[in-house]
């Protein structure tokens, strides 16, 4: 049996015996729900084919360190091949993958300050977006990898770290660089005073991520953050960049979108505001960072509406099919890791098996 058709198999049996779990709590409960939202029903063969030939990508080009070493690099790349592996079902203890989510996983916690907590790029420029990127990352596989195996004798027991204990510091150094932020939000470095809606919404999410993990949290930050992102957001549902008002790109309305839901703040008008913008134009194509756009897109969407993310969906995984190169990878301005791992993320909801990704 191939890869495919074993996990075609293993995703038929979850969803039937999710669906009949759902349906009897739903009558318990007096409340309907439809289990094809939260389960799906069933992966269309091209999404299989392109994260089979993704996947493959991302373990053969693994560095033997845990990292992914073309075009930008560090533990925010490294963070969504993690979360790349994980979203379509495979066991990460022991399923065929489970060697490069260890390494994987080692390589973020080996990047990160004992004293801070802070997930340091390899790049310099850009390291908040590493560091919510990689706390996102821990906090889809925490509680999920089995980390008997872990560590090896070859790693002096005082550096190692438990994934749990690796969030908390990520948790802390995030609070604490809002803390220092007159936004209450952050932009490229811990020490940043002003702020941007696009790193701010890559560091929320791996708060949002670690809360919903079962990390603690402060509320006062997610509160804070939250409000930051209502005073970019217009009337009508346009978000700044790094200044309040509109003339922010389709990113960032996928963004705010996204936390707004996440966050528990759908009842927001700026929330529907944002959402109507994506809905209202489905068809459109972002030419600046469009990885970014999939990725964020797809899951604000589906969050929001379910419809439209049906429509898009669809669209966008014939476009990535065609996207795709003969060696399963794709291709970005950030370099190959970064582009796979983004690209298959915007197909993984077709999965539903990233707590993140829970509606």
């Amino acid at each position: 049996m191939t890869g495919i058709a074993a996990r075609s198999v293993f995703l038929k049996c979850v969803t039937i015996v999710s669906a009949m779990v759902i349906a009897v709590f739903a009558v318990q409960s007096g409340r309907a729900q439809d289990p094809q939202l939260r389960f799906g029903s069933g992966v269309p063969r091209e999404v299989e084919q392109i994260y089979d030939k993704g996947l493959k990508w991302l373990a053969e080009n693994q560095s033997e360190s845990g990292n992914w070493e073309s075009g930008d690099n560090g533990p925010g790349v490294t963070g969504m091949c993690v979360m790349a592996f994980l979203a379509s079902g495979e066991d990460p203890n022991f399923g065929p993958w489970r060697d490069n989510i260890r390494r994987a996983v080692r390589s973020m916690i080996q990047s990160q300050s004992a004293e801070t907590g802070f997930f340091a790029s390899n790049m310099g420029h850009g390291s908040m977006y590493h560091h919510g990127f990689a706390c996102l990352g821990m906090a889809e596989v925490y509680g999920v990898l089995d980390e008997d195996t872990l560590w090896d004798a070859s790693v002096d027991v005082k550096d190692r770290r438990s994934i749990g204990q690796s969030l908390e510091l990520a948790v802390r150094a995030s609070v604490t660089a809002q803390k220092n932020n007159e936004w209450n939000a952050w932009r490229y470095s811990p020490e940043a005073t002003d702020a941007d809606t696009s790193v701010s919404g890559a560091v929320l999410m791996g708060l949002l991520a670690a809360r919903n993990a079962g990390i603690r949290v402060p509320d006062e930050s997610i509160e804070k953050a939250l409000e930051y992102f209502r005073s970019m957001t217009t009337n009508r549902g346009e978000v700044g960049y790094s200044g309040i008002g509109g003339g922010g790109s389709a990113n960032l309305k996928a963004i705010a979108a996204l936390v707004y839901s996440i966050g528990r703040r759908k009842d927001l008008k700026e929330y529907q505001a944002v959402l109507g913008q994506l809905t209202v134009n489905l068809e459109h194509q972002e030419y600046s960072y469009p990885e970014y756009f999939r990725y964020y897109t797809a899951q604000a969407l589906f969050q929001g509406d379910f419809e439209a993310w049906q429509k898009w969906n669809r669209r966008t995984a014939k476009e990535l099919k065609d996207l795709q190169e003969d060696d399963g990878s794709f291709q970005s301005q950030h370099g190959a890791a970064y582009g796979t791992a983004m690209s298959l993320l915007a197909m993984a909801l077709n999965y539903r098996f990233l707590p993140i990704y829970e509606r």
